[in-house]
């Protein structure tokens, strides 16, 4: 019988299902009855019609997809719980139950001994290639321990390049972290061993890699950090140089955004026409998306034609940020050059910019509690003083700063007066959101009054405050007290004193200002009490803490003062006052060496005060360092020639070391200063004496006596000096030096009985008075008794003179000889003989 073509098609398709259904029952093999303690069986098992991986090699699946019956729908099966028994469904819709030993459906069937996974994702420890019966172990302990890990061969090229870059970057980072922590010079050698370094892994790159395998990041970093820690160290021109291979090399993506730090190096080394040049580089290099970067960088350009006196350029950059990105630097720097080329109106309107500037800070009523919530309490309390809050006071801080020195800055000049202008500013502030900068405006509108001694009109604006709000009337009160202070009117400043601390107790100045007028007034115990109380309210106020030492020193608590200025010194490490009164303490404890040293930190900071150097000169002096404190009082009398006690010093040492033509420039000098007292011309006499120079000694003698006709000691010298040379005229000095003793002695006389007559009627006014000779009486005796070590005459009435030194002839002449009766006698001179009588 002959079968047609579509019915042997069928036939070959019924035979090929029938075979495939034959095969898959070869694979199913039913669990067996006993019940085995297997809680994970079945895991293995899944739907073989999820299995896609092996779809090509499955020779039924082909025929069927070649066949009609690939076209066929498929024949799905409800697929039960796995509690319950899962009947297989086949090509042919029929169904065969098949379960595990738990009772659990056996959807798969086995293929060559091996399970099918019940999913298309693998569960952990499960794998498709397990057989039956195998153990769970899905963490195959089974297999045995791990085979070692491999040793990594550390003389390979790559293993040396991955440890030389892994050096590179600890170096590159190294040398940030000593910047950051101020060691710049070891920041700078990590960097520069870094670049040494990174040159080593490029060329070993080169060799075993292609130069598309170069790390060009690392190579960017490194000379990158090169050039900044050559600017830190202030070496430009290596930093310059740094800069120009990153911007020259093309494969540095950014590199040309590095122009804005080389305009920066030229800034700093004041060539401003470069660094505008390198700006507008880096700003033509950067897209307009980085809006904040190009706005950085024409404020730049504005401050490097301020630099260069480019007033209009400076305004056209400085107008465009305004217009596009307002900041208060900007602002400010637009009023600037404004001011410098005279435009008031400008002014006017870049003011009121500055002011309209929004400072992005939040009002201070998120810190006040709405309710008695404790919980919200403590948050508010908690966010009072964190970062962010600093960072708002900082800004709102430097907001005020930048308004009030414009204000300051343009009021005199954009009116008639300054005090219209002051009027202008203050009403452009009150309709902004500083509103509260008015009242200070006003106050130092006052301000600029006493600068210009205008004080009434400043009286009469700080008066206007009595009837504000406390905090205004207690700043005018204390500048109001402060100008009574000033002006010795102790009564007026107590009361406005009184006003300031009434309105506002924790205003540290108006409780200094207190302070001063009580210890004004010689209450120095609550002077102190209110420089405590000031210190209690605000522990950063210097003044009270100054005002505090000083009263100290008044109630001679030594230690106590030299605490307070200790502190200060801490704050104010360069104040010459601090440094200046530690050593004075110092000193009052008698402990020398450390008010040297203290003087010497002096120096440091004021190092041409005149006064300074000469007390250390005295220091110096006292401890017997001559060396020192010539050194010390020659630099004073350099800065201050007109000390007379730094000439006499001066002077006195050039004698003792035998350089008396010296010592003649310091006394004429004096005797310039003081022409009326006759103690220095007689000293500048004395030096010609000694270095020999008879003739100009009896010249100036001849001169004293001229100015000073009745002068004992000068008619003594020229007696003196006219018998050594022999001249005729000795008679005659020595006359006249007779006549002078005896209206000396006249003189004496008249004095000696005033003292007699008073001493007497004391004595008669006594009963039982002593009736010897009074103390003065008997001192002069005593006096007379002795032998007289600076007359160089006889004590007798001859005027004949003797020197003790024998006749001039035999007088030795070297530089260099022994002390002798003359030296001390003319060291005398220079002693309080020399006084005018």
């Amino acid at each position: 019988m002959k079968i047609g073509s579509q019915a042997k098609r069928v036939l070959l398709s019924v035979l090929s299902e029938g075979k495939t259904i034959r095969k898959m029952m070869q694979n199913v093999h039913l669990a067996p009855e006993a019940d085995e303690d297997d809680l994970y069986s079945g895991y293995n098992d899944y739907n073989p019609t999820f299995d896609t991986e092996d779809l090509e090699n499955d020779v039924a699946f082909q025929q069927a997809a070649r066949t009609s019956h690939g076209r066929r729908p498929p024949v799905t099966a409800k697929i039960p719980g796995t509690s319950a028994s899962r009947p297989l469904a086949t090509g042919f819709g029929s169904k065969a139950t098949l379960t595990s030993s738990m009772g659990r459906p056996m959807t798969g069937a086995m293929q060559d001994g091996v399970a099918r996974p019940m999913t298309a994702v693998h569960a952990a420890g499960y794998t498709r290639a397990a057989t039956r019966g195998s153990s769970f172990d899905p963490l195959g302990q089974a297999r045995g321990p791990a085979p070692p890990l491999e040793m990594k061969n550390s003389d390979s090229s790559e293993e040396k390049i991955r440890q030389l870059e892994k050096k590179v970057n600890e170096l590159v980072e190294e040398s940030c972290i000593a910047n950051s922590c101020g060691d710049l010079k070891l920041a700078l050698e990590k960097a520069k061993e870094a670049g040494r370094k990174e040159r080593v892994l490029v060329r070993q790159r080169e060799q075993i890699a292609t130069p598309e395998n170069i790390n060009l990041d690392l190579t960017y970093s490194v000379l990158f950090n090169l050039a900044s820690q050559y600017a830190a160290n202030e070496m430009y021109a290596e930093a310059l140089n740094t800069y120009q291979v990153i911007v020259k090399n093309k494969m540095f993506s950014n590199g040309g955004r590095l122009k804005v730090n080389m305009g920066n190096i030229y800034l700093k080394q004041r060539n401003y026409s470069k660094a505008i040049k390198f700006y507008r580089m880096a700003l033509d290099q950067i897209p307009s998306v980085h809006k904040e970067m190009r706005i950085k960088i024409m404020q730049n350009i504005g401050v490097a034609f301020i630099k260069t006196g480019q007033y209009i350029d400076a305004i056209s950059s400085f107008e465009h940020i305004m217009s596009m990105s307002p900041n208060l630097k900007a602002g400010f720097n637009l009023i600037l050059c404004y001011f410098a080329i005279g435009n008031g109106e400008q002014m006017k309107k870049a003011f009121q910019k500055l002011i309209a500037v929004p400072l992005e800070v939040d009002y201070d009523d998120k810190y006040i509690s709405p309710n008695d919530d404790p919980h919200t309490n403590l948050v508010i309390e908690a966010i009072k003083n964190d970062s962010l809050r600093q960072i708002e006071r900082e800004r709102k801080s430097m907001a005020e700063e930048y308004i009030m020195t414009a204000a300051k800055l343009i009021a005199p000049v954009i009116e008639t007066s300054f005090a219209v202008g002051y009027d202008w500013c203050v009403e452009v502030v009150k309709a902004s959101q500083y509103v509260e900068l008015a009242n200070d405006l006003e106050i130092n509108k006052a301000t600029t009054y006493l600068r210009q001694q205008e004080f009434n009109q400043a009286l009469e604006t700080l008066k206007m405050f009595e009837k504000k709000d406390s905090r205004v009337k207690s700043a005018a009160a204390t500048n109001l007290s402060f100008l009574y202070y000033l002006e010795n009117e102790l009564a007026q400043a107590t009361n406005y004193a009184d006003l300031a601390v009434n309105s506002d107790r924790y205003n540290p100045a108006a409780l200094t200002n207190k302070g001063n007028t009580v210890f004004a007034n010689g209450d120095y115990e609550k002077a102190a009490e209110f420089y405590k109380e000031a210190l209690r309210n605000d522990s950063s106020c210097t003044e009270a803490l100054y005002n505090l030492g000083l009263t100290y020193k008044k109630l001679n608590r030594i230690d106590e003062a030299l605490d307070c200025f200790l502190k200060l010194h801490a704050i104010l490490r360069n104040s010459a006052q601090v440094l200046h009164q530690i050593a004075n303490i110092y000193e009052i404890m008698e402990d020398p060496n450390q008010a040297i040293e203290w003087l010497l930190q002096l120096i440091s900071v004021v190092p041409t005060d005149p006064h300074v150097l000469s007390k250390l000169g005295k220091l110096y002096d006292n401890e017997g360092d001559k060396s020192q404190a010539f050194h010390y009082y020659y630099e004073s009398y350099r800065y201050f020639p007109s000390n007379i006690e730094v000439i006499e010093w001066l002077g006195a040492y050039y004698i003792d070391t035998q350089f008396c033509e010296k010592a003649i420039e310091y006394f004429e000098r004096a005797a310039l200063i003081l022409p009326t007292q006759v103690k220095w011309q007689l000293m500048v006499a004395s030096c010609y004496r000694r270095s020999g120079n008879y003739q100009k000694a009896l010249e100036k003698y001849k001169v004293i006596h001229r100015k000073f006709p009745e002068n004992v000691e000068c008619l003594r010298f020229l007696v003196r000096l006219c018998t050594d040379m022999g001249l005729k005229e000795v008679q005659e000095y020595m006359t006249k030096l007779k006549k002078v003793e005896k209206l000396k002695e006249i003189r004496e006389q008249r004095i000696k009985s005033g003292r007699d007559g008073s001493a007497r009627s004391r004595r008669e006014g006594n009963a039982g008075g002593d009736t010897g000779c009074t103390k003065g009486e008997r001192l002069s005796a005593k006096l007379k008794a002795l032998p007289g070590t600076s007359e160089p005459y006889e004590s007798s009435g001859n005027a004949s003179y003797i020197d003790p030194l024998g006749p001039q002839a035999e007088r030795p002449k070297t530089a260099a000889r022994k002390r002798t009766e003359e030296d001390d006698f003319a060291d005398e001179e220079l002693g309080e003989d020399l006084l005018p009588e």
